[in-house]
């Protein structure tokens, strides 16, 4: 089984979609009538792949060096590397990549017109699981998406679920926040620190394999 271990890290919407964002952001005025604050309303676009864009795609193959993918000077290459990875592999491995990472992608590779080497949706007449790389969203399931967050609460109340550095320290692994987390990456990418937002990046990859790892006791 080909296993892809993987994580992003996004980043606010481009200065172009500004004035879609601006009128965006008046409706949401005009419907709750709260005065919210512009830039603050962007910068949640780094949570939404209809705006925010990928800085990097990190992964790794089994058991092999992890790698990373730039988005930075083109997205759009960025995913199809991505897809052309991920045809061959069996079973995809993150940290809230069934909520977050995948969805994140997925929407980015839509907006980009790039098609997923996946299908995404069923086809009438053709049962789920008969369907080859069918990416199967469907919860309460370890396949073909093993979320490390929610196969540790077992899918229970998301309340109780806990982030990536909360379960490694727990196992005994090292902290992958080492002088950065998820929300200094936009910071840093101003700053000019890529570089440093992809070692960031490729630290949660590597925690991921070893919570993996100890959690289906692979090396027991």
């Amino acid at each position: 089984m080909n296993k892809l271990f993987f994580d992003i890290e996004t980043i606010p919407a481009p200065e172009h979609a500004r004035q879609y964002l601006e009128y965006l952001h008046e409706r949401k005025k005009e419907k709750s009538g709260k005065d919210t604050d512009f830039e603050e309303f962007l910068s949640q676009t780094s949570f939404d792949g209809s705006f925010g864009r990928i800085l990097c795609i990190c992964y790794a193959l089994n058991g092999e060096e992890v790698q990373s993918l730039s988005g930075k000077e083109d997205e759009r290459e960025m995913l199809e590397k991505f897809w052309q990875i991920a045809k061959d592999v069996d079973l995809f491995i993150g940290h809230n990549v069934h909520d977050f990472d995948l969805p994140f992608i997925i929407q980015r590779s839509v907006i980009l017109k790039v098609k997923p080497t996946w299908q995404l949706f069923e086809v009438p007449g053709v049962k789920k699981w008969n369907m080859d790389k069918f990416l199967d969203f469907a919860r309460y399931k370890s396949t073909p998406i093993f979320d490390t967050m929610w196969e540790w609460s077992h899918w229970g109340d998301s309340r109780n679920n806990k982030g990536l550095e909360h379960i490694a320290l727990a196992m005994g692994f090292p902290t992958p926040k080492d002088g950065i987390d998820g929300s200094r990456v936009y910071e840093f990418y101003k700053a000019g620190k890529t570089d440093e937002v992809i070692k960031y990046c490729k630290r949660d990859v590597e925690t991921t394999r070893l919570v993996y790892s100890r959690m289906t006791f692979a090396n027991e």
